[in-house]
């Protein structure tokens, strides 16, 4: 099912926006729909707004088009690995995909699109930004898919499905969804933490996420695949036990994903 040039299970890869070009430079499809979505000016705008109401406005982290490719990347690496693992794509078992990469694709479009709410607020961002996103995927998938708009219609679906689903109270009803969710958490290095804190202040939400140096996915001790947290101080447990758990609880992914925290190579503690 997995094409070939997917993800070797045994290798540990670091979070970063080059993990995002590892991906598209394997599936034309994907690098098809990057292209089209960074080239379209609505989503460049909201991406941008989306800082300016963030960082400018909020005076939070970022969340604007690095965040997104460094989701994306993190998103497509954790999916990879559970379908290689042996749990098929849900839009494949449900038919609203017709290949691997056509479920690649969900997940690609669900992490760059799933932050473009808080152009308009941080509140509901996560369901603003799927109302948002419909005309900005109308016109990419239009592209992608000319001749079958029944196709379109149903990709763009399960990639609404996928924004809604970040949203920590909401339980992801795919595999896509849940690797997008994860994926997003996993943008918390070098002070990137997903739990916003407002820069410049010094309180547990800022030393916690300073304290995390890089997050890397592998291959778990007990499940197909780990998020690993390495930090320098044990502050950044703060960041792990209020972001990446309660979106693992919704993720539907519990059985197949744990996270491993680390102060340098010392394994401290581990969910699973």
């Amino acid at each position: 099912m997995v094409g070939d040039g997917s993800p070797d299970p045994s290798e540990e890869v670091e979070v970063s926006v080059e993990l995002l070009t590892r991906h598209l430079d394997r599936y034309p499809l994907l690098k098809g729909a990057y292209l089209l979505l960074s080239r379209d000016p609505e989503f460049s705008v909201l991406t941008e707004m989306s800082n300016i109401q963030a960082v400018k406005r909020m005076l939070y982290n970022d969340h604007g088009i690095v965040h997104a490719k460094i989701a994306a990347g993190a998103s497509l690496e954790i999916f990879t690995r559970i379908v290689k693992s042996g749990r098929a794509p849900t839009t494949l078992a449900h038919k609203t995909a017709s290949s691997f990469e056509e479920s690649l694709l969900v997940v690609l479009l669900g992490a760059m699109l799933h932050d473009i709410g808080n152009s308009v607020h941080r509140e509901h961002h996560e369901l603003v930004g799927a109302i948002l996103s419909k005309p900005i995927l109308d016109r990419v998938l239009k592209r992608l898919f000319p001749d079958d708009r029944r196709k379109a219609y149903m990709i763009r679906s399960e990639v609404l499905n996928a924004i809604v689903s970040t949203a920590y109270d909401i339980e992801c009803l795919t595999v896509e969804a849940g690797s997008v969710k994860l994926g997003d958490g996993t943008d918390m290095a070098g002070g990137r933490a997903r739990l916003p804190y407002r820069l410049g202040k010094h309180d547990i939400h800022a030393v916690s996420a300073l304290s995390i140096e890089k997050v890397t996915i592998g291959h778990g001790r007990s499940k197909p695949v780990a998020i690993n947290v390495y930090m320098r101080e044990s502050a950044g447990v703060f960041q792990v036990e209020k972001v990446m758990l309660p979106k693992l609880e919704t993720s539907n992914l519990k059985d197949l994903v744990e996270i491993r925290a680390f102060i340098g190579t010392h394994d401290v503690i581990s969910w699973l």
